[in-house]
């Protein structure tokens, strides 16, 4: 919501512009660029914050309103008070009415999608642990997509079936590499994988940002970067999580754990009744978040700065402690996004067909999103 509305908002006062995600108006050339940006994201910012409903735990939900107020306070104070402030500050309030607006019922903090099945091959709460963990966010699948035409415009093909010899393939993959202390998977691997469990979001914008001052981007290009970047990795993230709750396929734990079960009908895959995952998390497996926000974030990168990065590109993971260095450096896009897949089965977190048709899901919502929006005026 915040970059889309600074995009909207830095776009209507570009000479050269692109086409309008949601603000039709035009504001003079002369305007402060400064005082648009800061309007338009102070404002849509404050509104979520304010936003959030009382039945969710937000502690710190005064302090960030305040922090975004002196923020935003601190970013005028700077522009010089005249004409061209003002009409910025014009454009901005107008991009963040109109994002506001558009997203108003959208579907945020809305019920839950799961639905119950105690049959094999779905999904269920209980933690490998033992405790009911349940999904923070089990809407998010039923949120109004910002680009797509539908929340599951980008159906995956879905699971393998739980008889046929792709699925008992990738079972044995992971319980093989994914297990809390296997013995198969090797040192660097459970680094990697514990590294990569961080927010793709923060690591793929902190990535952008970096490119972006390394080639001197303007504040058109740079907004509308952002706004395709995460405009494209919310709405494969919906669609992801529309998926999920669609196909409700149980977590690799899960399934090793009751392998064998007469419903199962699989007699080549074993149970191991006390196998525990490197790591877990609270929701269905399939399709992959990770993999979706990894598939559309980098495919708009790839658009703008190509595969292959000068230099390369450095990541700081989130992870307390992987074992290994918090910062690491790679040379193309598609050298992180093929690791990641990998990443998330030495983890115990998904299954391959999880991993690999969460990034095609990711890849096909930027390649709509780059063919139908943000292109130059005139074109088409």
């Amino acid at each position: 919501m915040v970059q889309g509305a600074v995009y909207d908002a830095v776009n209507a006062i570009t000479p050269e512009h692109h086409r309008p995600y949601l603000l039709k108006r035009r504001f003079s050339a002369s305007a402060s660029g400064e005082a648009a940006v800061a309007t338009a994201a102070a404002r849509v910012l404050t509104h979520i914050i304010e936003t959030v409903p009382a039945s969710i735990p937000f502690a710190n939900k005064s302090t960030l309103l305040q922090r975004v107020a002196d923020a935003h306070t601190a970013s005028l104070a700077a522009i010089p008070d005249n004409s061209f402030k003002r009409q910025g500050i014009d454009a901005g309030n107008a991009a963040a009415d109109a994002m506001i607006a558009a997203r108003e019922g959208d579907g945020r903090f809305g019920p839950s999608q799961w639905v119950p099945n105690p049959n094999p091959g779905h999904w269920d709460p209980v933690a490998p642990n033992g405790t009911i963990v349940q999904d923070p966010t089990p809407w998010v699948g039923g949120v109004e997509p910002f680009l797509m035409e539908s929340s599951s415009q980008f159906r995956s093909p879905g699971p393998n079936a739980l008889t046929s010899p792709a699925y008992t393939a990738e079972f044995n993959e992971v319980k093989a590499l994914g297990e809390l202390n296997s013995t198969t998977r090797t040192t660097e691997q459970t680094y990697i994988a514990k590294w990569w469990q961080s927010n793709p979001v923060v690591s793929w914008n902190a990535v952008a940002r970096d490119l972006v001052a390394r080639g001197d981007f303007d504040a058109a290009a740079s907004a509308r970067l952002f706004a395709m970047t995460n405009l494209s990795g919310a709405d494969a993230a919906i669609n992801c999580y529309n998926d999920k709750y669609h196909f409700d396929f149980w977590r690799p734990f899960q399934a090793i754990r009751r392998a064998g079960e007469p419903a199962e009908g699989n007699p080549d895959t074993s149970p191991d009744p006390t196998w525990t995952p490197l790591l877990s998390a609270p929701y269905p497996d399939h399709v992959s978040g990770h993999m979706c926000n990894d598939g559309a974030q980098v495919t708009v990168m790839q658009m703008f700065f190509g595969d292959e990065i000068d230099g390369g590109f450095q990541i700081t993971s989130a992870f307390v402690n992987p074992g290994g260095p918090a910062t690491r450096t790679f040379g193309t896009f598609s050298q992180a996004l093929d690791e990641i897949v990998e990443a998330r089965i030495w983890a115990g977190l998904h299954f391959r067909a999880a991993d690999v048709q969460g990034r095609d899901l990711g890849i096909n919502v930027a390649n709509f999103m780059a063919d139908n929006y943000f292109q130059p005026v005139g074109n088409g």
